[in-house]
């Protein structure tokens, strides 16, 4: 089969693989038609190469049709189409029980001392072969695959695969009072999903922030408030307080994660380590690596006095300053972690096969053959051609 591959520092393929087969009982395989290019595909790209090795297939935001099941399937069968979440979950364990299914105790990396695996997403989860690819070996085949209806295209469900509930979660770990308002820095797929979320959840006074101008456009259209981040700077905190009766907003969701522009200590280390042998640099990155914090600072000096952070931008430094002297001042609330897909799919579903409320038949900027990929990657880290989300189709 042709799948999208990591050889490097900005070096992604579309190589020939083996294909997946059915490895236990409960496998199921499955035919993938439509699979998403997501932003935290991009920390693979330029920041986690250290762990990763060069063939690793990436990619977790797959959907397609189950083309062959284990002898212990009874969920699915052949020419059922699925979406495939990113976490991979058995929905059977006691963290599963609890919702918390990217902390999945079956799966857990205990070697790399991470929570559960993840699809296409390096050795600290797993290194699990991913979903930018013609097929997908896929474990708990009666409890992971989530069965969608035929009829509607791809875009209608592929996002329940990760943007639907990452952004779900982000909005709910907000916790927006009512009456209450809320940023959100970055309108990358996951930030502007996440305020269609909240406006579709009552949140009235909406507020996101960007530089890219496709991407403020966008969130405008959808009757967000946008402020430019070239824009606003250095005064962004006195813009957002004007919006939100002084204080500044109840809550804000951070969804751009350890590559925020603006942090120039935090680049130099992520260059530092490009420049070590890979397992110099691993160390390196598990120990006293740093993010790029500046949407994380902006954060704290944004939100009200008592108002919550929701964190749902990847980060993954061990050495990171916190200004914990503001935050504890502040009385700030801080959530974050992975989103458990399973744990948000009843309340997102029902609205998939409605009217489409969030906008999610749109919601591709593009869709592009699977041999495209190597492109797709370079045009969205250079956040050109108006790219805020790709969709990769191997058929």
């Amino acid at each position: 089969m042709r799948a999208v591959t990591w050889h490097g520092k900005r070096d992604v393929r579309v190589d020939t693989v083996p294909d997946p087969t059915i490895q236990a009982p409960t496998d199921v395989v499955v035919r993938i038609t439509s699979t998403g290019v997501c932003g935290s595909d991009l920390h693979l790209y330029e920041v986690l190469g250290p762990f990763l090795s060069e063939g690793d297939i990436l990619g977790h935001e797959p959907m397609g049709v189950v083309q062959e099941v284990g002898p212990e399937v009874t969920a699915v069968e052949p020419g059922d189409r699925v979406v495939v979440p990113f976490n991979v979950s058995c929905g059977t364990c006691w963290m599963c029980s609890q919702g918390l299914h990217s902390q999945c105790e079956t799966t857990q990396v205990r070697a790399q001392g991470k929570g559960g695996s993840l699809f296409g997403y390096t050795k600290l989860y797993g290194q699990v072969p991913g979903g930018q690819a013609e097929y997908l070996r896929v474990p708990f085949g009666n409890t992971l695959p989530i069965r969608v209806p035929d009829g509607p295209p791809d875009d209608r469900f592929v996002y329940l695969s990760d943007v639907l509930p990452t952004s779900w979660q982000a909005v709910q770990y907000a916790a927006v009072p009512d009456g209450g308002s809320l940023a959100v820095l970055g309108l990358g797929p996951i930030g502007d999903m996440s305020t269609r979320v909240a406006q579709h959840r009552g949140v009235e006074n909406v507020i996101g922030i960007d530089l890219v101008p496709e991407r403020l456009e966008r969130a405008r259209a959808h009757g967000v408030t946008v402020l430019d981040l070239s824009e606003h700077g250095r005064d962004l905190a006195d813009h957002v307080r004007e919006l939100t009766g002084g204080r500044g907003p109840d809550a804000v969701i951070d969804a751009v994660g350890m590559e925020a522009h603006g942090s120039p200590v935090g680049k130099l280390g992520h260059q530092l380590a490009g420049l070590l042998p890979d397992a110099v640099a691993a160390k390196f990155m598990e120990t006293a690596g740093t993010d790029r914090l500046n949407a994380l600072y902006s954060a704290v000096e944004l939100v009200r006095r008592g108002g919550t952070i929701s964190l749902s931008g990847v980060y993954g430094g061990m050495a990171d300053p916190l200004p914990m002297l503001t935050m504890f001042d502040k009385q700030i609330q801080l959530r974050m972690g992975q989103a458990n897909v399973h744990r948000w799919v009843p309340d997102i579903l029902p609205l998939l096969t409605d009217d489409d409320p969030l906008g999610v038949d749109s919601f591709a900027t593009h869709r592009l053959p699977l041999e495209a990929a190597p492109g797709a990657y370079a045009t969205f880290q250079a956040k050109e051609d108006g790219m805020v989300k790709t969709l990769l189709q191997p058929a």
